[in-house]
């Protein structure tokens, strides 16, 4: 007899595709990019009544410890092709000592490096590469900075697929060595992000690539939605008051709004919300700059520039997505200087222990200007996301000697 709620006997409930802008349908049944009517990206839709028969806090307590724990909102339907190399379900830290020296002490971290090649992007590429194998895809690729490459690589080389991965040419050595090592097809770039893209998309179009590019097809975001999925759970399904996350192209910021409003649906969660906080770098700072110019659409960064390569994004597809949910929580975007991000990883990990990425640690820059100026409280519970882990850009610190006040 079937366990109810066990995630052997659970299915996926995807029922469509819809633009996250001007909210055209489409079957969910093949593989897509864009919308085809405004060229914006692309949800999946869940039936959520037949979901919450079985995805209950309950029938999560007998199920293994993965994002695809929560398969019933996620996109594969053939449980043969949920590629896992045990993503998902990174812990949850108090950082009390960290909290203590700020005065901050219901402080948390989400702490993302746990995950398979040592990022976050393990989560989003190992959902948007299982479906795209389920469709058919031949071939992968994807432009990335470093973390989302070795991502996809390893997740194709799993499902035995082909990838063409693009970085810059200034990539991190570890990054290029983490790609060639899994298989992948690296071809570098003299330009940033956007530039490989472009090669990217030109690739698709000559060579029938899939591009998983971020937000330029549906599935990524699903995959980092599990991150609100996970907080909820692993707080006793609650949330918290505020949520800092380093924004890139955005599609974990993006991708957990997504879930809390689904987990409501299900009954997991009430309508509260946390309030949501951008962080950029000072370098590269769209989002920030479009938020509190009150725009709807961030414009392109000219000359994109931080030691965190995973905030060198100088424009990005789902810029309103990210917007509106800063907006809709009360949240708000924050830049901080590469030298602040640099001197807090030291902190954090000294206080923590947690080496974060560089990105991680822009988030408690912005977290001790918040308390400073008053719009975080001492009394709230905060979530600060590391991304990846500080390993892969070691030679940032080298000769940088003591540690942040």
């Amino acid at each position: 007899m079937a366990v109810h709620g066990n995630a052997e006997t659970a299915s996926s409930t995807l029922t469509h595709l819809e633009c996250g802008a001007c909210g055209a349908t489409y079957p969910a049944d093949r593989p897509m990019g864009l919308c085809p009517a405004c060229d914006r990206p692309l949800l999946a839709r869940y039936d959520l009544d037949q979901a919450r028969r079985t995805l209950t806090p309950q029938g999560l307590l007998r199920r293994p410890a993965s994002l695809w724990r929560y398969v019933e909102v996620l996109p594969v339907q053939d449980r043969a092709r949920r590629l896992s190399l045990g993503e998902g379900w990174t812990p949850l830290l108090h950082a009390r000592r960290l909290g203590e020296h700020l005065g901050c002490p219901n402080l948390y971290i989400k702490d993302e490096a746990l995950n398979p090649t040592g990022s976050f992007k393990a989560r989003g590429l190992s959902v948007a590469v299982s479906r795209a194998w389920e469709l058919g895809a031949p071939a992968l690729a994807i432009p990335s900075a470093g973390n989302a490459a070795g991502a996809a690589s390893a997740y194709a080389a799993l499902a035995g697929l082909p990838i063409h991965v693009f970085m810059p040419v200034d990539t991190p050595a570890p990054f290029q060595v983490e790609c060639h090592s899994l298989g992948a097809q690296v071809t570098l770039v003299d330009g940033l992000i956007t530039d490989c893209g472009t090669e990217v998309r030109e690739g698709a179009r000559q060579q029938g690539w899939f591009d998983v590019s971020t937000l330029r097809e549906p599935y990524r975001v699903e995959g980092k939605k599990t991150m609100g999925y996970e907080l909820a759970e692993q707080l006793g399904w609650t949330l918290p008051d505020v949520i800092l996350y380093p924004t890139g192209g955005g599609t974990g910021l993006i991708g957990m709004w997504k879930a809390f409003h689904e987990m409501e649906r299900l009954g997991l969660v009430g309508p509260e919300r946390p309030r949501m906080v951008s962080v950029q770098s000072s370098g590269c700072a769209p989002i920030v700059r479009a938020f509190h110019a009150g725009a709807d659409h961030a414009e392109t960064w000219q000359d994109a520039h931080t030691v965190a390569s995973g905030l060198r994004v100088p424009a990005a597809v789902g810029d309103f997505l990210i917007l509106r949910a800063l907006r809709e929580s009360q949240g708000t975007a924050v830049a901080v200087e590469d030298r602040e991000l640099l001197e807090d990883a030291r902190l954090m990990g000294a206080l923590t222990g947690v080496f974060p990425a560089p990105e991680g640690a822009a988030t408690l820059s912005a977290l001790r200007r918040l308390l400073r100026e008053g719009w975080i409280q001492p009394h709230e519970r905060v979530v600060l996301f590391n991304t990846g882990t500080g390993l892969k850009y070691a030679h940032l610190w080298q000769g940088r000697e003591g540690a942040a006040d």
